[in-house]
């Protein structure tokens, strides 16, 4: 009976260009606009009468925290998405819909605890990421909302990450989108009509996610659908806890090594560029985000399909599905290069115009996106391992780009070259890791190579010895 509900059985058996181009667009889309909530607040924000570039250095120092909360957020939901797509191409449907309720539950235990940890030591936390006393009222003023509605947030996106995952990539781009217009439409609203400032942005963007999660609920309440939200599904399940953060492991660990890094980043810049500095890493951040934002989706269209195969043991579908992924990721990447490194001007005088803050956003960036037409490949190997249930290889190339590499550019290149020494620590480590990555992915493909060899060799084996036990046991008349 269960089975007869709306099964993503396509993705075991449609064109794979085809399949990827319907989950990844809508991804895309969706990804683009989720990177949209943070950069409309900062083009509102910029232009804050007198205190705008003072707004955005405020700002600048929350993303720390942010990608703290969102570190477990993305373990929990990455997580349990990706094993309810292996789940569905085992066809083991009880599992992925526990799944799905273990998700919830542990967003909400998740999201509360770090809500609440983090407006009790909101103030020693900006400080320590670099807010200085001009900046540090206006980063608590909105990061206290933010962490307020956190447990919205990490629910929102878990619950979407989930919806995509059963086969509606549509609806989940539908939330995605929808969120971010009413978010652009509450900020002039909030911001300069309420004159609420900093804080108005804040409120924007949890109301605008309170709404999304709304349709988000109703949509995977539908009885109709083979894996939806009903009673019974919510209990902790340790196996299922276990697996979810095993697989989400990877996500968490970059973005916790993301936020030791915006330490640094942040450190260096004061010390070396002061308050304009971090202000015009913000917003050079959030200009390159877009073009990563637009890769990621790409890998999360990718993520259903190749978890879908790998689970139902059909690799020829799952290394396909790679190898369109890096080729879409290259593409992107490469017009991010371009764009930025021959035109930066232009999308930077959408957030200030301030000459100097302007003048050091065009310098920096065209430094950072110096080895942007790699990274796309970087990116899709990590999500790749990610998808098919490989955590170790995706935690340790996570890690490896932001630890072992970044870091320790931070520390030295930043006293030999001051500002630039900070850009030029993130493009090192963009071009090593895509090395890594690409020995990563050949010793992934020799090691299924000998796995189906000796597969193979098994098989002919059996088949010799039922020839054989036919012969030797047949009557001769």
């Amino acid at each position: 009976m269960q089975e007869e509900k709306k099964s993503p059985k396509e993705l075991g058996t449609a064109p794979i260009g085809k399949l990827l181009t319907k989950y990844a667009i809508p991804a895309v889309i969706a990804m683009t606009c989720s990177s949209l909530y943070n950069m409309i607040d900062r083009i509102f924000i910029g232009h804050i009468p007198e205190v705008g570039t003072l707004s955005l250095g405020g700002l600048a120092v929350t993303f720390p925290i942010v990608n703290l909360s969102a570190a477990f957020g993305a373990m929990v939901g990455v997580g349990a998405s990706t094993m309810i797509s292996i789940k569905l191409g085992q066809k083991d449907y009880p599992t992925a819909q526990r799944v799905l309720g273990n998700l919830v539950s542990l967003n909400i235990i998740i999201g509360i605890l770090i809500g609440t940890l983090g407006i009790i030591f909101i103030d020693p936390l900006l400080l320590f990421f670099g807010a200085s006393e001009n900046t540090i009222c206006y980063a608590h003023d909105y990061m206290f909302i933010i962490l307020m509605g956190n447990v919205i947030t990490h629910l929102y996106l878990g619950l979407n990450s989930a919806i995509r995952s059963t086969g509606h990539p549509h609806v989940a781009m539908i939330a995605t989108v929808s969120g971010v217009v009413i978010n652009a439409c509450f900020d002039p609203l909030f911001i300069f009509v309420f004159n609420l400032g900093i804080e108005g942005a804040a409120y924007a963007t949890i109301l605008s996610q309170i709404i999304s999660l709304i349709f988000v609920v109703c949509v995977l309440s539908n009885k109709k659908e083979l894996i939806h939200l009903h009673s019974g599904i919510y209990g902790l399940r340790k196996n299922i806890v276990k697996h979810i953060i095993t697989i989400g492991m990877s996500p968490f660990c970059m973005q916790l090594c993301a936020c030791l890094v915006v330490i640094l980043i942040n450190k260096g810049l004061t010390k070396h560029g002061g308050d304009t500095a971090i202000a015009a890493y913000g917003i050079v951040n959030g200009i390159t985000f877009i073009f990563i934002m637009v890769v990621l989706g790409i890998c999360q269209g990718m993520q259903p399909i190749a978890g879908f195969n790998y689970g139902a043991q059909k690799p020829e579908r799952v290394n396909a599905v790679l190898k369109k992924a890096i080729i879409l990721a290259t593409i992107v990447m490469t017009c991010s290069f371009l764009l930025c490194e021959f035109f930066p001007q232009y999308p930077v005088s959408l957030f200030t115009d301030d000459a100097e803050l302007t003048a050091i956003c065009v310098r920096g960036m065209r430094i950072i996106v110096a080895m942007t037409p790699v990274v796309g490949f970087q990116i899709v190997v990590g999500n790749f391992f990610q998808s098919i249930g490989m955590a170790k290889q995706s935690i340790f190339q996570s890690v490896a780009r932001q630890l072992v590499f970044l870091v320790p550019f931070l520390l030295i290149f930043p006293e030999i070259w001051g500002t630039d020494g900070v850009w030029l620590s993130i493009t090192a480590a963009d071009g090593i890791a895509a090395i890594t990555s690409a020995v990563m992915l050949v010793w992934f493909y020799r090691k299924q190579k000998g796995s189906y060899k000796k597969v193979s060799e098994v098989h002919a084996r059996s088949i010799k010895h039922r020839i054989a036990y036919f012969f030797s046991n047949r009557v001769t008349p």
